[in-house]
Protein backbone atom coordinates (compact mmCIF):
# COMPACT_ATOMS: atom_id res chain seq x y z
CA UNK A 1 0.00 0.00 0.00
CA UNK A 2 1.22 3.73 -0.91
CA UNK A 3 2.13 5.79 2.22
CA UNK A 4 1.61 9.07 0.60
CA UNK A 5 3.67 12.01 1.88
CA UNK A 6 4.48 15.39 0.92
CA UNK A 7 5.63 19.12 1.56
CA UNK A 8 5.16 22.70 0.85
CA UNK A 9 7.85 24.38 -1.03
CA UNK A 10 6.62 28.47 0.00
CA UNK A 11 7.61 31.38 -2.77
CA UNK A 12 5.58 33.66 -0.58
CA UNK A 13 2.90 34.51 1.76
CA UNK A 14 0.34 37.00 -0.53
CA UNK A 15 -1.09 36.99 -4.14
CA UNK A 16 2.07 37.63 -5.78
CA UNK A 17 1.77 37.36 -9.77
CA UNK A 18 6.24 37.31 -9.97
CA UNK A 19 6.63 34.92 -7.33
CA UNK A 20 3.23 32.81 -8.47
CA UNK A 21 5.09 32.44 -12.25
CA UNK A 22 8.52 31.35 -10.42
CA UNK A 23 6.10 29.00 -8.77
CA UNK A 24 4.80 27.79 -12.00
CA UNK A 25 8.35 27.40 -13.26
CA UNK A 26 9.88 25.08 -10.94
CA UNK A 27 6.13 22.74 -11.74
CA UNK A 28 7.62 22.51 -15.21
CA UNK A 29 10.96 21.98 -14.36
CA UNK A 30 9.95 18.98 -12.20
CA UNK A 31 7.59 17.53 -14.27
CA UNK A 32 10.11 17.58 -16.93
CA UNK A 33 12.76 15.80 -14.59
CA UNK A 34 10.46 13.22 -13.07
CA UNK A 35 11.82 10.78 -9.76
CA UNK A 36 10.65 7.31 -8.81
CA UNK A 37 8.48 7.91 -5.96
CA UNK A 38 7.07 10.87 -6.94
CA UNK A 39 2.87 10.91 -7.28
CA UNK A 40 2.09 14.40 -7.65
CA UNK A 41 2.68 18.10 -7.68
CA UNK A 42 0.06 20.82 -6.74
CA UNK A 43 0.37 24.07 -7.71
CA UNK A 44 -1.26 26.46 -5.20
CA UNK A 45 -1.16 30.73 -5.09
CA UNK A 46 2.15 30.81 -2.98
CA UNK A 47 3.49 27.14 -3.17
CA UNK A 48 3.79 24.01 -4.76
CA UNK A 49 3.26 21.12 -2.74
CA UNK A 50 5.09 18.12 -3.58
CA UNK A 51 3.47 14.33 -2.97
CA UNK A 52 5.48 11.25 -2.64
CA UNK A 53 4.99 7.69 -1.57
CA UNK A 54 7.31 7.10 1.03
CA UNK A 55 7.65 3.34 0.66
CA UNK A 56 9.64 3.84 -2.85
CA UNK A 57 11.36 7.15 -1.98
CA UNK A 58 12.19 9.50 1.31
CA UNK A 59 12.08 13.21 1.88
CA UNK A 60 15.71 13.65 2.09
CA UNK A 61 15.95 12.61 -2.24
CA UNK A 62 13.02 14.52 -2.85
CA UNK A 63 13.98 17.96 -1.21
CA UNK A 64 17.60 17.26 -2.74
CA UNK A 65 15.65 16.58 -6.17
CA UNK A 66 13.09 20.02 -5.44
CA UNK A 67 16.64 21.86 -4.29
CA UNK A 68 18.85 20.43 -7.91
CA UNK A 69 16.18 22.88 -9.76
CA UNK A 70 14.86 26.00 -7.50
CA UNK A 71 18.17 27.93 -8.87
CA UNK A 72 16.73 28.02 -12.73
CA UNK A 73 13.36 28.51 -10.95
CA UNK A 74 14.11 31.56 -9.71
CA UNK A 75 16.30 33.11 -12.23
CA UNK A 76 13.59 32.59 -14.45
CA UNK A 77 12.19 35.81 -15.69
CA UNK A 78 8.24 36.19 -15.97
CA UNK A 79 6.92 34.50 -18.94
CA UNK A 80 4.58 36.35 -21.24
CA UNK A 81 2.22 34.00 -23.05
CA UNK A 82 -0.29 35.25 -25.49
CA UNK A 83 -3.30 35.84 -23.87
CA UNK A 84 -5.85 33.18 -24.40
CA UNK A 85 -9.44 35.16 -25.13
CA UNK A 86 -12.79 34.22 -23.35
CA UNK A 87 -15.96 35.54 -25.07
CA UNK A 88 -18.18 36.13 -22.31
CA UNK A 89 -22.39 37.23 -22.56
CA UNK A 90 -22.58 39.58 -19.99
CA UNK A 91 -26.15 38.51 -18.26
CA UNK A 92 -25.00 37.33 -14.86
CA UNK A 93 -27.48 37.11 -12.15
CA UNK A 94 -25.72 39.24 -9.71
CA UNK A 95 -24.85 41.79 -12.61
CA UNK A 96 -27.20 44.66 -11.34
CA UNK A 97 -25.83 43.61 -7.80
CA UNK A 98 -22.18 44.41 -8.34
CA UNK A 99 -22.76 47.68 -10.07
CA UNK A 100 -25.03 49.04 -7.37
CA UNK A 101 -22.58 48.14 -4.37
CA UNK A 102 -19.54 49.04 -6.22
CA UNK A 103 -21.02 52.17 -7.40
CA UNK A 104 -21.13 51.45 -10.91
CA UNK A 105 -23.34 51.10 -14.26
CA UNK A 106 -23.78 47.93 -15.52
CA UNK A 107 -21.64 49.05 -18.55
CA UNK A 108 -19.08 50.13 -16.54
CA UNK A 109 -18.69 47.06 -14.38
CA UNK A 110 -18.32 44.79 -18.23
CA UNK A 111 -15.87 47.63 -18.81
CA UNK A 112 -13.61 46.96 -16.21
CA UNK A 113 -13.78 43.68 -15.91
CA UNK A 114 -12.56 43.20 -19.57
CA UNK A 115 -9.99 45.70 -19.05
CA UNK A 116 -7.22 43.61 -17.55
CA UNK A 117 -5.01 40.16 -18.78
CA UNK A 118 -5.56 38.19 -15.95
CA UNK A 119 -3.06 35.48 -14.60
CA UNK A 120 -3.64 32.13 -13.77
CA UNK A 121 -2.56 31.76 -10.67
CA UNK A 122 -4.22 28.21 -10.09
CA UNK A 123 -6.43 25.81 -11.41
CA UNK A 124 -8.36 23.48 -8.89
CA UNK A 125 -11.53 23.14 -7.15
CA UNK A 126 -13.20 21.26 -10.24
CA UNK A 127 -11.47 19.73 -13.17
CA UNK A 128 -9.90 22.60 -15.17
CA UNK A 129 -11.31 25.92 -12.86
CA UNK A 130 -9.47 28.61 -13.15
CA UNK A 131 -8.29 31.19 -10.58
CA UNK A 132 -7.79 34.54 -12.43
CA UNK A 133 -5.84 38.02 -10.88
CA UNK A 134 -6.27 40.71 -10.71
CA UNK A 135 -9.67 42.02 -10.59
CA UNK A 136 -9.55 45.78 -10.89
CA UNK A 137 -9.66 47.28 -7.19
CA UNK A 138 -13.63 49.16 -7.98
CA UNK A 139 -14.86 45.53 -8.59
CA UNK A 140 -13.46 43.56 -5.50
CA UNK A 141 -16.40 42.89 -3.72
CA UNK A 142 -15.94 39.79 -0.78
CA UNK A 143 -17.51 36.09 -1.70
CA UNK A 144 -21.19 36.08 -1.10
CA UNK A 145 -22.49 35.30 3.19
CA UNK A 146 -24.55 32.06 1.90
CA UNK A 147 -22.73 30.23 -1.74
CA UNK A 148 -25.49 28.86 -4.38
CA UNK A 149 -25.93 25.18 -4.41
CA UNK A 150 -25.45 25.14 -7.64
CA UNK A 151 -24.07 27.78 -10.50
CA UNK A 152 -24.67 27.34 -13.58
CA UNK A 153 -22.64 26.48 -16.30
CA UNK A 154 -19.90 28.24 -17.37
CA UNK A 155 -20.69 31.18 -15.35
CA UNK A 156 -17.80 33.96 -15.32
CA UNK A 157 -17.89 35.32 -11.60
CA UNK A 158 -15.57 37.86 -9.07
CA UNK A 159 -15.06 37.52 -5.57
CA UNK A 160 -12.02 39.79 -3.73
CA UNK A 161 -9.28 40.06 -6.32
CA UNK A 162 -10.09 36.80 -8.03
CA UNK A 163 -12.23 36.23 -11.54
CA UNK A 164 -13.00 32.72 -12.53
CA UNK A 165 -15.16 30.76 -15.33
CA UNK A 166 -17.40 27.65 -13.01
CA UNK A 167 -16.46 24.93 -15.75
CA UNK A 168 -18.80 22.94 -14.43
CA UNK A 169 -22.08 22.86 -12.58
CA UNK A 170 -20.82 23.05 -8.98
CA UNK A 171 -21.85 24.61 -5.53
CA UNK A 172 -19.92 28.46 -5.36
CA UNK A 173 -20.26 31.82 -3.69
CA UNK A 174 -18.92 34.50 -6.15
CA UNK A 175 -20.60 37.12 -7.96
CA UNK A 176 -22.07 36.22 -11.50
CA UNK A 177 -20.99 38.21 -14.10
CA UNK A 178 -22.31 36.78 -17.30
CA UNK A 179 -21.68 33.55 -19.04
CA UNK A 180 -18.42 32.48 -21.21
CA UNK A 181 -19.07 31.22 -24.62
CA UNK A 182 -16.19 28.76 -24.57
CA UNK A 183 -15.76 25.31 -23.22
CA UNK A 184 -12.97 25.20 -20.50
CA UNK A 185 -13.21 22.11 -19.54
CA UNK A 186 -14.17 18.51 -21.92
CA UNK A 187 -12.74 15.52 -21.51
CA UNK A 188 -13.76 14.07 -24.76
CA UNK A 189 -11.47 16.27 -26.40
CA UNK A 190 -8.32 15.26 -27.10
CA UNK A 191 -7.05 18.35 -25.11
CA UNK A 192 -9.15 18.41 -22.43
CA UNK A 193 -8.39 21.66 -20.60
CA UNK A 194 -8.17 25.26 -22.87
CA UNK A 195 -6.37 26.66 -19.44
CA UNK A 196 -3.25 26.03 -17.64
CA UNK A 197 -1.41 27.43 -14.86
CA UNK A 198 0.49 30.19 -15.71
CA UNK A 199 -1.84 31.05 -19.20
CA UNK A 200 -3.22 34.57 -19.63
CA UNK A 201 -6.46 35.43 -20.23
CA UNK A 202 -8.27 38.53 -21.56
CA UNK A 203 -12.21 38.65 -21.26
CA UNK A 204 -14.27 40.08 -24.52
CA UNK A 205 -17.78 40.93 -24.55
CA UNK A 206 -19.51 39.30 -26.83
CA UNK A 207 -23.42 37.72 -27.94
CA UNK A 208 -24.32 33.99 -29.01
CA UNK A 209 -25.53 30.46 -27.85
CA UNK A 210 -23.45 29.46 -24.66
CA UNK A 211 -22.36 25.44 -24.85
CA UNK A 212 -23.77 22.68 -23.60
CA UNK A 213 -22.26 20.92 -20.62
CA UNK A 214 -19.79 18.55 -21.66
CA UNK A 215 -20.86 14.94 -22.14
CA UNK A 216 -19.65 12.59 -19.78
CA UNK A 217 -16.52 10.52 -21.11
CA UNK A 218 -17.00 6.64 -20.86
CA UNK A 219 -14.50 4.29 -19.59
CA UNK A 220 -15.71 1.15 -20.79
CA UNK A 221 -16.70 0.45 -24.34
CA UNK A 222 -20.46 -0.30 -24.64
CA UNK A 223 -19.88 -3.42 -26.73
CA UNK A 224 -16.91 -5.47 -25.00
CA UNK A 225 -15.14 -8.09 -27.23
CA UNK A 226 -15.04 -10.04 -24.27
CA UNK A 227 -18.50 -9.99 -22.52
CA UNK A 228 -17.77 -11.22 -19.18
CA UNK A 229 -20.18 -9.47 -16.33
CA UNK A 230 -23.80 -8.12 -17.01
CA UNK A 231 -25.59 -5.72 -14.69
CA UNK A 232 -29.25 -6.82 -13.86
CA UNK A 233 -29.35 -3.69 -10.99
CA UNK A 234 -26.92 -1.65 -9.71
CA UNK A 235 -26.55 -1.31 -5.72
CA UNK A 236 -26.10 2.07 -4.28
CA UNK A 237 -22.72 3.05 -5.85
CA UNK A 238 -20.81 0.74 -7.91
CA UNK A 239 -17.78 2.82 -9.63
CA UNK A 240 -14.86 0.92 -11.68
CA UNK A 241 -11.49 1.90 -9.87
CA UNK A 242 -7.94 1.35 -10.58
CA UNK A 243 -5.25 2.92 -8.67
CA UNK A 244 -5.72 6.58 -9.32
CA UNK A 245 -4.99 8.98 -11.72
CA UNK A 246 -1.95 10.26 -10.99
CA UNK A 247 0.10 13.58 -11.73
CA UNK A 248 -2.79 15.75 -12.64
CA UNK A 249 -2.80 17.81 -9.71
CA UNK A 250 -2.14 20.79 -11.85
CA UNK A 251 -5.54 20.17 -13.72
CA UNK A 252 -7.83 20.05 -10.44
CA UNK A 253 -8.54 16.74 -11.73
CA UNK A 254 -9.18 14.29 -8.49
CA UNK A 255 -7.27 11.55 -7.87
CA UNK A 256 -9.63 9.05 -7.32
CA UNK A 257 -9.22 5.61 -7.47
CA UNK A 258 -9.89 3.21 -4.22
CA UNK A 259 -11.01 4.61 -0.98
CA UNK A 260 -9.62 1.73 0.80
CA UNK A 261 -6.43 0.83 -1.25
CA UNK A 262 -5.52 -2.35 0.87
CA UNK A 263 -8.89 -4.54 0.04
CA UNK A 264 -8.44 -3.12 -3.40
CA UNK A 265 -5.12 -4.26 -3.63
CA UNK A 266 -5.71 -8.04 -2.19
CA UNK A 267 -8.94 -8.13 -4.14
CA UNK A 268 -6.61 -7.87 -7.19
CA UNK A 269 -4.09 -10.61 -5.39
CA UNK A 270 -6.85 -12.96 -5.14
CA UNK A 271 -7.96 -12.96 -8.15
CA UNK A 272 -4.26 -13.22 -9.72
CA UNK A 273 -4.50 -9.86 -11.62
CA UNK A 274 -1.13 -7.28 -11.39
CA UNK A 275 -1.20 -4.79 -9.10
CA UNK A 276 -3.50 -1.81 -9.87
CA UNK A 277 -6.46 -3.60 -12.19
CA UNK A 278 -9.42 -2.13 -12.89
CA UNK A 279 -11.65 -3.36 -10.59
CA UNK A 280 -15.38 -2.50 -8.80
CA UNK A 281 -15.53 -0.69 -5.55
CA UNK A 282 -18.92 -1.48 -3.85
CA UNK A 283 -20.66 0.90 -1.52
CA UNK A 284 -22.73 -0.27 1.38
CA UNK A 285 -24.92 -2.35 -1.27
CA UNK A 286 -23.78 -4.41 -3.94
CA UNK A 287 -25.37 -5.05 -7.56
CA UNK A 288 -26.77 -8.24 -9.22
CA UNK A 289 -24.68 -9.51 -11.46
CA UNK A 290 -24.82 -12.29 -14.79
CA UNK A 291 -22.20 -14.29 -15.82
CA UNK A 292 -22.30 -14.36 -19.74
CA UNK A 293 -19.07 -16.78 -19.47
CA UNK A 294 -17.20 -18.67 -16.48
CA UNK A 295 -15.57 -15.89 -14.86
CA UNK A 296 -13.00 -16.07 -11.84
CA UNK A 297 -13.62 -13.52 -8.83
CA UNK A 298 -12.62 -12.42 -6.06
CA UNK A 299 -14.29 -9.80 -3.42
CA UNK A 300 -12.66 -8.52 -0.66
CA UNK A 301 -13.67 -5.72 1.86
CA UNK A 302 -16.74 -4.87 3.77
CA UNK A 303 -20.42 -4.07 4.04
CA UNK A 304 -21.67 -6.98 2.31
CA UNK A 305 -21.36 -10.68 1.58
CA UNK A 306 -21.65 -12.20 -2.02
CA UNK A 307 -24.13 -15.09 -2.61
CA UNK A 308 -24.76 -17.47 -5.88
CA UNK A 309 -28.57 -19.37 -5.69
CA UNK A 310 -28.57 -18.54 -2.40
CA UNK A 311 -24.74 -20.05 -1.52
CA UNK A 312 -22.60 -17.91 0.11
CA UNK A 313 -19.33 -17.46 -2.00
CA UNK A 314 -15.50 -17.80 -0.05
CA UNK A 315 -15.38 -14.80 1.86
CA UNK A 316 -12.24 -13.20 0.59
CA UNK A 317 -10.92 -16.13 -1.92
CA UNK A 318 -11.31 -16.63 -5.50
CA UNK A 319 -14.21 -18.44 -6.96
CA UNK A 320 -15.95 -19.38 -10.26
CA UNK A 321 -19.06 -18.25 -11.64
CA UNK A 322 -20.25 -20.06 -13.80
CA UNK A 323 -22.20 -18.83 -17.66
CA UNK A 324 -25.73 -18.08 -16.85
CA UNK A 325 -25.49 -18.08 -13.05
CA UNK A 326 -26.43 -14.48 -10.99
CA UNK A 327 -23.85 -13.22 -8.38
CA UNK A 328 -25.97 -10.84 -5.25
CA UNK A 329 -24.51 -8.96 -2.65
CA UNK A 330 -26.53 -9.00 1.11
CA UNK A 331 -25.69 -6.03 3.60
CA UNK A 332 -23.57 -7.07 6.61
CA UNK A 333 -23.74 -3.49 8.52
CA UNK A 334 -20.02 -3.74 9.68
CA UNK A 335 -18.27 -1.49 7.24
CA UNK A 336 -18.80 0.17 3.99
CA UNK A 337 -17.16 -0.75 0.71
CA UNK A 338 -15.83 -3.98 -0.71
CA UNK A 339 -13.78 -4.68 -4.46
CA UNK A 340 -14.56 -6.92 -7.19
CA UNK A 341 -12.07 -8.45 -9.21
CA UNK A 342 -12.48 -10.31 -12.24
CA UNK A 343 -9.29 -12.60 -13.31
CA UNK A 344 -8.03 -10.59 -16.11
CA UNK A 345 -9.37 -7.78 -15.11
CA UNK A 346 -11.97 -5.10 -17.05
CA UNK A 347 -11.95 -3.92 -20.65
CA UNK A 348 -11.65 -0.36 -19.81
CA UNK A 349 -10.61 3.10 -21.70
CA UNK A 350 -8.10 4.97 -19.94
CA UNK A 351 -8.55 8.68 -19.19
CA UNK A 352 -4.94 10.56 -18.51
CA UNK A 353 -3.88 7.35 -17.59
CA UNK A 354 -6.35 6.32 -15.01
CA UNK A 355 -9.74 4.01 -15.71
CA UNK A 356 -11.06 5.15 -12.23
CA UNK A 357 -14.65 7.24 -12.62
CA UNK A 358 -14.44 10.79 -11.29
CA UNK A 359 -17.50 11.83 -11.35
CA UNK A 360 -17.55 15.60 -10.74
CA UNK A 361 -15.04 15.55 -13.85
CA UNK A 362 -17.72 14.02 -15.47
CA UNK A 363 -15.08 10.51 -16.23
CA UNK A 364 -17.19 7.29 -16.63
CA UNK A 365 -20.15 6.93 -13.83
CA UNK A 366 -21.84 4.20 -11.64
CA UNK A 367 -22.38 1.14 -13.13
CA UNK A 368 -26.82 0.71 -14.54
CA UNK A 369 -28.67 -1.71 -15.12
CA UNK A 370 -27.97 -3.23 -18.95
CA UNK A 371 -24.31 -2.29 -18.76
CA UNK A 372 -21.93 -5.15 -19.89
CA UNK A 373 -18.39 -5.29 -18.42
CA UNK A 374 -16.19 -7.31 -20.60
CA UNK A 375 -12.96 -9.06 -19.47
CA UNK A 376 -9.41 -7.20 -20.61
CA UNK A 377 -7.64 -10.24 -21.06
CA UNK A 378 -7.40 -13.52 -20.36
CA UNK A 379 -6.93 -15.04 -16.54
CA UNK A 380 -3.50 -15.98 -15.62
CA UNK A 381 -4.07 -18.08 -12.87
CA UNK A 382 -7.09 -20.42 -12.00
CA UNK A 383 -8.83 -19.66 -8.84
CA UNK A 384 -7.86 -21.05 -4.96
CA UNK A 385 -5.66 -18.06 -3.75
CA UNK A 386 -7.23 -16.15 -0.82
CA UNK A 387 -6.13 -13.33 1.49
CA UNK A 388 -7.17 -12.14 4.99
CA UNK A 389 -8.55 -8.59 6.18
CA UNK A 390 -8.26 -7.94 9.94
CA UNK A 391 -11.84 -7.64 11.63
CA UNK A 392 -13.33 -3.75 11.92
CA UNK A 393 -13.12 -2.78 15.45
CA UNK A 394 -16.54 -2.57 17.40
CA UNK A 395 -14.98 1.62 17.77
CA UNK A 396 -13.00 3.10 15.15
CA UNK A 397 -10.12 4.98 16.47
CA UNK A 398 -7.96 7.10 14.11
CA UNK A 399 -4.36 8.14 14.79
CA UNK A 400 -3.54 11.66 13.80
CA UNK A 401 -0.62 13.29 12.64
CA UNK A 402 -0.21 16.84 12.68
CA UNK A 403 -1.28 18.76 9.65
CA UNK A 404 -0.15 21.91 7.44
CA UNK A 405 -1.53 24.66 10.27
CA UNK A 406 -1.21 22.15 13.22
CA UNK A 407 -1.85 23.87 16.72
CA UNK A 408 -2.04 22.29 20.07
CA UNK A 409 -5.64 23.64 20.63
CA UNK A 410 -6.72 22.31 17.69
CA UNK A 411 -5.46 18.73 18.05
CA UNK A 412 -6.72 19.06 21.96
CA UNK A 413 -10.38 19.48 20.22
CA UNK A 414 -9.93 16.69 18.06
CA UNK A 415 -9.07 14.65 20.27
CA UNK A 416 -10.81 15.40 23.30
CA UNK A 417 -14.39 13.61 22.57
CA UNK A 418 -15.80 10.93 20.36
CA UNK A 419 -17.21 12.44 16.75
CA UNK A 420 -19.76 10.97 14.28
CA UNK A 421 -20.09 10.32 11.00
CA UNK A 422 -22.57 13.14 9.97
CA UNK A 423 -22.51 12.39 6.17
CA UNK A 424 -19.75 11.45 3.68
CA UNK A 425 -19.28 10.92 -0.07
CA UNK A 426 -16.10 9.90 -1.80
CA UNK A 427 -15.11 13.59 -1.36
CA UNK A 428 -14.98 13.89 2.59
CA UNK A 429 -16.80 13.00 5.23
CA UNK A 430 -18.24 15.66 7.60
CA UNK A 431 -18.32 14.79 11.41
CA UNK A 432 -20.26 16.11 14.32
CA UNK A 433 -18.79 16.36 17.63
CA UNK A 434 -16.76 19.01 19.45
CA UNK A 435 -15.68 22.37 17.08
CA UNK A 436 -11.87 22.61 16.48
CA UNK A 437 -10.20 25.92 16.09
CA UNK A 438 -9.20 26.55 12.47
CA UNK A 439 -8.81 29.73 9.79
CA UNK A 440 -8.02 30.53 6.59
CA UNK A 441 -5.12 30.22 3.86
CA UNK A 442 -4.19 31.26 0.71
CA UNK A 443 -5.39 28.66 -1.02
CA UNK A 444 -2.99 25.78 -0.98
CA UNK A 445 -2.93 21.75 -2.04
CA UNK A 446 -5.23 19.26 0.45
CA UNK A 447 -2.99 16.30 1.19
CA UNK A 448 -4.54 13.06 1.24
CA UNK A 449 -5.85 12.28 4.11
CA UNK A 450 -6.15 16.16 5.55
CA UNK A 451 -8.59 16.72 8.55
CA UNK A 452 -10.20 20.40 7.47
CA UNK A 453 -12.15 22.41 9.88
CA UNK A 454 -14.61 24.91 8.32
CA UNK A 455 -14.78 28.44 9.62
CA UNK A 456 -17.79 26.83 11.71
CA UNK A 457 -15.02 24.67 13.67
CA UNK A 458 -16.22 21.56 11.78
CA UNK A 459 -14.15 18.70 10.99
CA UNK A 460 -14.05 17.18 7.30
CA UNK A 461 -11.88 14.15 6.71
CA UNK A 462 -10.74 14.38 2.94
CA UNK A 463 -10.35 11.50 0.97
CA UNK A 464 -9.89 10.12 -2.50
CA UNK A 465 -12.31 12.75 -4.49
CA UNK A 466 -11.47 15.73 -2.67
CA UNK A 467 -10.40 19.02 -4.43
CA UNK A 468 -7.16 19.35 -4.76
CA UNK A 469 -6.79 23.39 -3.76
CA UNK A 470 -8.45 24.85 -0.93
CA UNK A 471 -8.35 27.78 1.70
CA UNK A 472 -9.16 26.35 5.14
CA UNK A 473 -6.99 25.02 8.08
CA UNK A 474 -5.44 21.46 7.94
CA UNK A 475 -4.58 20.72 11.56
CA UNK A 476 -4.37 17.20 11.11
CA UNK A 477 -3.79 14.28 8.60
CA UNK A 478 -4.98 10.84 8.87
CA UNK A 479 -2.30 8.26 9.91
CA UNK A 480 -1.32 6.60 6.44
CA UNK A 481 -1.84 3.02 8.24
CA UNK A 482 -5.55 3.86 9.49
CA UNK A 483 -6.48 5.24 6.11
CA UNK A 484 -8.48 2.30 5.18
CA UNK A 485 -10.28 2.62 8.55
CA UNK A 486 -11.74 6.12 7.53
CA UNK A 487 -12.82 4.16 4.05
CA UNK A 488 -15.24 1.80 5.82
CA UNK A 489 -16.68 4.24 7.97
CA UNK A 490 -20.91 4.37 8.07
CA UNK A 491 -23.41 7.49 8.78
CA UNK A 492 -23.84 7.72 12.66
CA UNK A 493 -20.89 5.89 13.50
CA UNK A 494 -19.22 6.93 16.32
CA UNK A 495 -15.18 7.17 15.95
CA UNK A 496 -12.28 8.59 18.29
CA UNK A 497 -8.80 10.22 17.07
CA UNK A 498 -5.88 9.83 18.72
CA UNK A 499 -3.25 12.34 18.06
CA UNK A 500 0.06 11.17 17.83
CA UNK A 501 2.82 13.33 17.95
CA UNK A 502 6.28 14.19 18.73
CA UNK A 503 8.28 17.20 19.41
CA UNK A 504 7.07 20.65 20.34
CA UNK A 505 3.99 22.31 18.85
CA UNK A 506 6.30 25.07 17.07
CA UNK A 507 7.76 22.26 15.10
CA UNK A 508 4.48 20.58 13.78
CA UNK A 509 3.79 23.09 10.82
CA UNK A 510 7.39 23.66 10.08
CA UNK A 511 7.80 20.53 9.06
CA UNK A 512 5.37 20.40 6.25
CA UNK A 513 7.72 23.60 4.81
CA UNK A 514 9.58 24.38 2.89
CA UNK A 515 11.44 28.19 1.56
CA UNK A 516 12.36 28.53 -2.12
Amino acid sequence: MRRLEGFYVTFGTELNRGDNCRLHALHRALREDLITGVTDLYPGYVNLYVEYDAARTDRTVVCEWVRTHLPAALGTAHEVRPPVTLPVRYDGEDLADVASRTGLSERGVIHLHTGPEYHVYAVGFTPGFPFLGEVPDALRLPRRDTPRLKVPFNAVAVANAQSCVYVLPSPGGWHLLGTALTTIYDPNRDAPFLLSPGDTVRFVEASGEAPGVPGIRPLWPDVPARPALRVEKPGLLDLLVDEGRFLQAHHGMARSGPLDERAAALANHVAGNPPGTPLLELTLLGPILTALQDVVLAAVGYGMTGQVAGRPVPAQASFVLRSGETLRFTPTGEGARCYLAVAGGLDTRPFLGSSSVDRTGRIGRPLRAGDVLGLGREPAREPGATASLPNLPAEVTLRLLPGPQATYEALVALGSAPYRVREGDRMGIRLEGPAVPGGQVVSEATPHGAVQVTPAGQAILLLSDRGRIGGYHKPAVIHPDDLPLAAQLRPNQVIHFRPHVSGGPDSWPRRWFMRA
